[in-house]
């Protein structure tokens, strides 16, 4: 079903919330639990597959992205970017570093690798890949593969400026929290789509506080990461 693009997703009425659902405890939240679930992965099925709808006539790309998990003194953190306005795909929206798999890339991780060093200047030597979660449709018609790693401290950020507006960092405990999931209900002539939104008061990588909107594809897949550790 084709629909109308979301152009201001803060302003689609909050349905409610899911601080019914526990929050993943954090001693599951730590380096070595996160690595244990991976390499013995419970039964557990995935709740968001995709957006819904598309935008795009186009054949679906495989895509990839980074699901960057810094080990900080305070637990795990997510690190995410703010695309720049310009760009004809999810412009000025929250994202994982990533993009669009191309031929010289053998799998998955080498596109999710390679994106996040040429997007934000993270080097592979850094990063310590964990595995994988299913593949999510974008309403763009991308099949991206989110590839969950842990980062070590001591890297320096170099932004692709005409990619990437900034980087920051979200507490995992705080988006793997679903009292912190908002549900909203986006309605047009034709029918209606839900999609989660998690909105994030921090400081950006320079020390400035900021509100930021984290929804769509990247909540999504968030989600799912969610109901991967509480499985």
């Amino acid at each position: 079903m084709t629909r109308p693009p979301i152009l201001d997703p803060r302003a689609v009425p909050v349905a409610g919330r899911d601080g019914s659902l526990p929050a993943v405890s954090a001693d599951a939240l730590s380096a070595e639990a996160l690595r244990l679930r991976f390499r013995a992965p419970p039964d557990w099925s995935v709740e968001l597959p995709g957006d819904g709808g598309v935008l795009s006539q186009r054949e679906p790309a495989a895509a990839a992205v980074l699901v960057p998990l810094v080990k900080r003194p305070q637990g795990l953190q997510v690190l995410l970017t703010q695309r720049t306005a310009h760009l004809r795909d999810h412009a000025g929206q929250i994202s994982f570093p990533g993009g669009r798999t191309e031929p010289e890339d053998v799998d998955a991780v080498a596109t999710a690798l390679r994106e996040a060093q040429e997007e934000i200047g993270l080097h592979p030597r850094h990063v310590e890949v964990l595995g994988q979660l299913p593949i999510y449709r974008t309403v763009t018609a991308f099949m991206v593969h989110p590839v969950v790693a842990l980062v070590e401290p001591g890297f320096d950020l170099a932004l692709d400026d005409f990619e990437v507006a900034e980087a920051f960092e979200v507490p995992l405990a705080f988006l793997m929290d679903p009292a912190n999931h908002q549900r909203h209900v986006f309605r047009w002539e034709e029918g209606e789509r839900q999609f989660l939104s998690m909105p994030w008061t921090g400081s950006d990588l320079a020390g400035v506080s900021r509100e930021y909107f984290i929804w769509g594809a990247t909540a999504a897949m968030l989600r799912n990461f969610y109901r991967f550790l509480s499985a």
